[in-house]
């Protein structure tokens, strides 16, 4: 029997003989990460424990990135914790204001995590590495202390579903609106504790942004992580970028699944998910003339410099609409450059668009654009859950930046058709 992807990256991670799913396993870590809210957990813990040093400085990435820049004292006080940290074991990978970016956009950019990698993270967002054919995981804050410190995890195997993507893809659909009628068909616990394996002829003409927002939503449906295996597209971004040698792994012709879930992308319109659950995801058809207060174009999920494109062909030559604010946030310092250069914020600007630096901010309900009672958003972000983004009597849906850019013109939840025609 031959083996999926992931369990050749843990086979290659561990000394467990003739690995097997439900196995507990200790597997070595190529790469740990956290960020503001979940380090100085950690940090406490690992400084509890004894431990006399990190287990690699070149192996860890600490990314103040959902309160940063500052929002009040208590978020200047945590991300001061990571500096001195930092400073203090000689962690290389500290990416502060000017460096940062949103972490999980940041360090594929920055050729930091790399396929056949196993990459821990505290926080669940973590398995968007797994684009480039990486088993990312989301761990907690304690957990990655230990991590840290000795540089292995415990984990069990996880089964495997495989999700194969056929047909050619309409107009204004992506990434973003594959993964969300994806979740809506399997629901929030669909892959509980598995590994989603996008494959198909789709998957192998997506471009890597789009390619990391569908592994960056498996967390949604309850996923262990998301992957999909190397090809000439993710060697070709790696290009320049890695920062060491890696491993390609792919899955044998003859590897075990729990399932294999086939998916027709002929009829997929774009999608937009409704409050208060990724799963609600309906085609677009069915969420227009719903009244918005707030389009947010950005996040780990949509915030690259594909999103910022997609979101300035619409946008240009038009107005936001007066009753709505349109907030673009680029994931990384990188992106946000590129998009000067290219004159999309030019573009946003004109349009009546706020850019800001890099940050998570609002999709947490951090800062940067929280909702009030009663207010509705679009936004590009992963989670819409009852007050994910401000006052619990809020509302967020989830769409693709063409669908949040359409929107924040018209005022209304809308299809980049209604605004762009061809």
């Amino acid at each position: 029997m031959g083996k999926t992807i992931v369990e050749k990256i843990l086979s290659a991670h561990t000394d467990t003989n003739n690995l097997r799913i439900g196995y507990i396993i200790k597997a070595r870590v190529d790469f740990a990460l956290a960020n503001d809210i979940t380090a100085p957990i950690a940090i406490k813990y690992f400084k509890e424990s004894g431990a006399k040093e990190v287990f690699n400085k070149k192996r860890i990435g600490l990314i103040p990135d959902h309160f940063a820049p500052n929002k009040d004292i208590k978020s200047a006080e945590q991300c001061k914790l990571l500096r001195e940290f930092a400073q203090e074991y000689e962690i290389e990978n500290y990416f502060e204001i000017g460096k940062m970016g949103i972490e999980h956009a940041l360090l594929p950019e920055k050729g930091l995590v790399l396929p056949g990698d196993v990459v821990v993270g505290a926080d669940s967002h973590t398995d968007t590495s797994g684009a480039l054919g990486a088993f990312a995981i989301g761990v907690g804050s304690t957990d990655l202390a230990a991590i840290m410190a000795l540089g292995e995890v415990w984990l069990k195997v996880p089964p495997t579903i495989k999700f194969s993507y056929s047909g050619k893809l309409n107009k204004w659909v992506s990434g973003k609106d594959l993964i969300l009628y994806t979740i809506s068909k399997i629901g929030v616990d669909g892959a509980n504790y598995k590994v989603m394996e996008f494959s198909g002829e789709v998957i192998k003409r997506l471009s890597m942004d789009n390619r990391f927002t569908m592994c960056n939503m498996a967390i949604e449906a309850g996923a262990k992580t998301g992957i999909i295996e190397p090809d000439e597209i993710t060697l070709e971004y790696l290009k320049g970028r890695a920062k060491r040698p890696y491993q390609v792994y792919k899955s044998d012709a003859d590897a075990h699944y729990e399932k294999i879930i086939k998916i027709d992308v002929n009829k997929i319109e774009p999608q937009v998910a409704f409050p208060h659950l990724p799963e609600n995801a309906k085609p677009i058809g069915e969420a227009k003339g719903i009244k918005i207060d707030q389009s947010i174009i950005g996040s780990c999920t949509n915030g690259r410099i594909e999103d910022l494109r997609i979101a300035a062909e619409i946008l240009k030559g038009q107005q936001v609409h007066p009753e709505v604010r349109l907030i673009i946030i680029p994931a990384t310092q990188d992106v946000y450059l590129q998009a000067i250069r290219e004159g999309l914020v030019d573009i946003f600007i004109t349009a009546g668009g706020a850019v800001s630096t890099p940050t998570c901010g609002p999709c947490l309900g951090g800062y940067m654009g929280i909702l009030a009672k009663g207010e509705r958003a679009i936004s590009t972000t992963n989670r819409n859950f009852v007050g994910r983004m401000g006052h619990t009597e809020s509302e967020v849906y989830l769409a693709s930046p063409a669908v949040a850019a359409a929107s924040a013109i018209l005022g209304r939840i809308a299809s980049p058709e209604e605004v762009k025609q061809g």
